[in-house]
């Protein structure tokens, strides 16, 4: 796999364009983002060549000023954690900016676009990213960056970081449609977000869970991206339940099958790699509880508004899930469990122990049985719903959107495709699990006849 060298040009702060008011200065975080690890939310973009270079270079500047211009309502973004206050400290230091040139063509990476990105591997696109995933929390650390790569055939990619210490994907969400708005001169459309996480869930000053993610990339956890278009997600809603089209009943969501499928053959390939010998198991689906909460959460709110669902099973019924219930079992309990978390969620506020069990506790509990050489925790979250395939900055329409290498391993992490009906899963995991992964992953969709589903590896 070739390695594209990308050359920064220019790198600046972005300040914004008015200062922000001595009494938003200090945003104290929720106890929720206190428990993130240190890392950033990450986003790539990748759009096609402009008509002209010169409009190329438009479409940049224009970014820059457009960024300037909503920092005002994303105040937090252009400040600086205080780690030792658990605080943000709005002082306008800035966002930073910024322009970097890749030695090939934007085809090198997409490998034509459409979902997969077939022509580069994830750790290779890192390279695109402003910062490393891991350099957060530090009082020099910029809380957001954006950087425009630009490539040989005149095509973007646009990689954005976020701290995962105030923000989580969805609040990425609305950060970047409301840039996209004020690049396109919507400026009444602009998203105003709502930081008030914090009145509700106040820090405890409590330390980051420890989830192994250091400043400098991990290469022992490794990713490879698994491409289920809607041919796949037929085949696998069929299997789960062959009966759906003649019922009254829905189909289970693409989401739910992909995710089962790729539990499934987690769940089988660590008993292949531990002798044949199943360990105790815990399945955490993490729900966006933004507008499920009563009074609700609002849809623009900032900050980590995350619950997790969890399907535990002994050794014995895990071992059990995968002999009888095998995989329209698992489809049948995952759903169940993620639909009680979504009717979970209006307790959150309105009963603020449950909700502190549900957002805090329950995570601390699961965190615990990461560690344990007893469990397989598998960790599962679903970014294919921020529209991001919408999101035009004056380069059109992207045509793929990527992760790139995580540092957390046992995450699936779920993203859309351009024709908004497939599922690109971007699974990461320990180095020597990968193989065993990869081998359950094959027999499983071979018995299902998914005829060959696209796997790009991590090599």
């Amino acid at each position: 796999m070739m390695m594209m060298k990308v050359e920064v040009e220019s790198r600046k702060m972005i300040k914004p364009v008015t200062a922000t008011p001595s009494e938003l200065r200090s945003y104290k975080i929720s106890i929720i983002d206190e428990l993130n690890p240190s890392m950033h939310v990450i986003r790539i973009l990748y759009y096609p060549s402009s008509d002209s270079a010169a409009a190329g270079k438009l479409s940049i500047i224009n970014l820059e000023e457009s960024l300037a211009r909503i920092l005002p309502l994303f105040y937090p973004l252009a400040g600086r954690y205080i780690k030792e206050k658990h605080m943000v400290d709005c002082n306008d230091e800035g966002a930073e900016f910024s322009v970097a040139s890749v030695d090939c063509d934007l085809l090198t990476v997409t490998g034509g676009g459409g979902g997969g990105g077939g022509g580069s591997s994830a750790d290779n696109l890192n390279h695109l990213l402003p910062l490393e995933i891991g350099a957060a929390d530090e009082p020099t650390d910029p809380i957001l960056a954006l950087r425009i790569n630009k490539f040989r055939c005149g095509g973007v990619a646009i990689g954005v970081c976020a701290s995962h210490r105030i923000s989580d994907s969805a609040s990425l969400g609305i950060f970047l449609t409301a840039l996209a708005d004020a690049a396109a001169g919507r400026e009444s459309a602009v998203i105003k977000p709502d930081f008030d996480s914090p009145v509700f869930f106040p820090s405890e000053n409590l330390p980051p869970l420890d989830f192994g993610v250091s400043r400098t990339r991990d290469t022992s956890v490794v990713c490879e991206r698994f491409l289920f278009d809607k041919n796949a997600i037929s085949i696998l809603r069929d299997t789960a339940n062959p009966e759906w089209r003649s019922s009254a009943g829905r189909p289970p969501s693409r989401v739910v099958v992909v995710s089962t499928v790729l539990t499934q053959a987690l769940l089988r390939a660590d008993r292949a790699k531990n002798g044949g010998v199943s360990r105790a198991s815990l399945i955490a689906q993490a729900i966006n509880v933004r507008e499920r909460t009563i009074p609700p959460v609002s849809k623009h709110a900032w900050g980590t508004w995350v619950s997790l669902s969890y399907l535990e099973h002994t050794a014995e019924q895990t071992n059990h899930s995968l002999e009888v219930d095998e995989y329209p079992g698992l489809v049948r309990k995952m759903r169940e469990t993620t639909m009680q978390g979504v009717k979970d969620c209006p307790r959150i506020l309105s009963d603020k122990e449950f909700g502190r069990w549900v957002l805090v506790d329950s995570y601390f509990d699961a965190a615990k049985k990461a560690s344990s050489p007893d469990y397989k925790v598998i960790w599962i979250t679903d970014w294919s719903k921020f529209g991001e395939y919408e999101l035009d900055f004056g380069f059109g329409k992207p045509v793929w959107v990527s992760l790139a290498d995580v540092p957390l391993q046992d995450l699936f992490i779920l993203m859309n495709t351009k024709h908004n009906d497939g599922i690109e899963a971007w699974v990461y995991l320990h180095e020597s699990d990968m193989p065993f992964f990869r081998q359950e992953y094959e027999d499983i969709v071979k018995t299902m006849l998914i005829a060959d589903p696209k796997i790009h590896a991590n090599n």
